[in-house]
C-alpha cells in the first residue's frame, strides 16, 4: 500500500483544516517546501498537494508552490483544488504534474472532465469521491451535490477511471480513525478499483487495516504533522 502524504495549501502555506471548515484552519509550515523535502527524506515517492484556494476560487491559485515542490523534489505530486478548465490541466501537466484529482468538476461538468479521460488517459486522471452521510461533497466541501457515491463511482468506473480517492469529510482532520466500512463496500462494489483512502488516519493500526483490507494508498496529512503517525513506524510500507 502506497503512503501519500498530504499538503493542504492557503495562501501558498502548508494548512489543515477540520471537516473541511476553512474557519478551523491551523497552519503547519510557511514554506510547504519544507514539508515536501521531509517527506522525500523519508523515503515517500509521491505528494497529495491540495489547492484550497483553488477549491474555493474554481480555478488553480498556489502555481508558485507546485513550481517549488516540482523543481527541488522528485515527488510524484497527484494535485486538486479548483482544475476546472482545459487551460489549468494542460498547464499542471506541462508543470510537471504526475496525475489530477477531478471531484467538482467531475459533478458539475461531466462532459469536460470525460474529455480529460479521454484526451490524457485514465492513469493520468484520479476520481474525487469526497462524501459526507454517503453523498458526494463538493467545491471545497462547502456544497453537497445530493449525488450517491457509488452511482458517482460506478459512471466513471464505466469509462476506465480506476484510481480513485475517497475522502469522508466528517472524518477529516479528527483523527477519529479512518472510514473502514465506507472502503470496504467501494472494494466490493468496485473489485478493480485502486482506492486511496483519505481522512481520519490516524494511528499505524489504522494503516496496518487499510492495508489488510487491499486498500491501494493512504493519504495521511494531520497524523503526520501531530506525529500522531511516525515515519518509523511506517517504514514497512516505505
Amino acid at each position: 500500500m502506497k503512503i501519500i502524504p498530504a499538503i493542504d495549501l492557503i495562501d501558498g502555506k502548508c494548512v489543515r483544516l477540520a471537516e473541511g471548515d476553512y474557519n478551523t484552519k491551523q497552519i503547519y509550515a510557511d514554506n510547504p517546501l519544507d514539508m515536501a523535502l521531509w517527506f522525500e527524506k523519508e523515503g515517500v515517492k509521491k505528494l497529495h498537494l491540495v489547492d484550497l484556494d483553488g477549491a474555493k476560487a474554481k480555478k488553480v491559485i498556489n502555481w508558485e508552490v507546485i513550481s517549488a515542490i516540482r523543481s527541488n523534489t522528485d515527488l510524484e505530486i497527484d494535485f486538486g483544488g479548483g482544475v476546472q478548465s482545459d487551460a489549468d490541466i494542460e498547464k499542471l501537466f506541462h508543470a510537471g504534474v504526475k496525475q489530477v484529482t477531478g471531484g467538482s468538476i467531475a459533478v458539475k461538468n461531466k462532459p469536460l472532465f470525460k474529455s480529460w479521460v479521454a484526451k490524457y488517459g485514465a492513469e493520468k486522471i484520479i476520481l474525487g469521491a469526497d462524501a459526507r452521510n454517503g453523498k458526494i461533497a463538493i467545491s471545497g466541501w462547502e456544497e453537497d451535490s445530493g449525488l450517491d457515491i457509488i452511482e458517482f463511482i460506478a459512471e466513471y468506473y464505466a469509462i476506465g477511471i480506476r484510481e480513485i480517492i475517497c475522502t469522508d469529510v466528517a472524518k477529516d482532520g479528527m483523527l477519529m480513525g479512518p472510514s473502514l466500512e465506507l472502503y470496504q463496500s467501494l472494494i466490493q462494489e468496485f473489485p478493480e478499483i485502486r482506492l486511496i483512502a483519505s481522512g481520519g488516519v490516524t494511528t499505524i493500526s489504522d494503516v496496518e487495516k487499510l492495508a489488510k483490507m487491499g486498500v491501494f494508498g493512504a493519504i495521511i496529512g494531520k497524523a503526520l504533522y501531530e506525529k500522531a503517525i511516525t515515519f518509523n513506524e511506517l517504514k514497512p510500507f516505505l
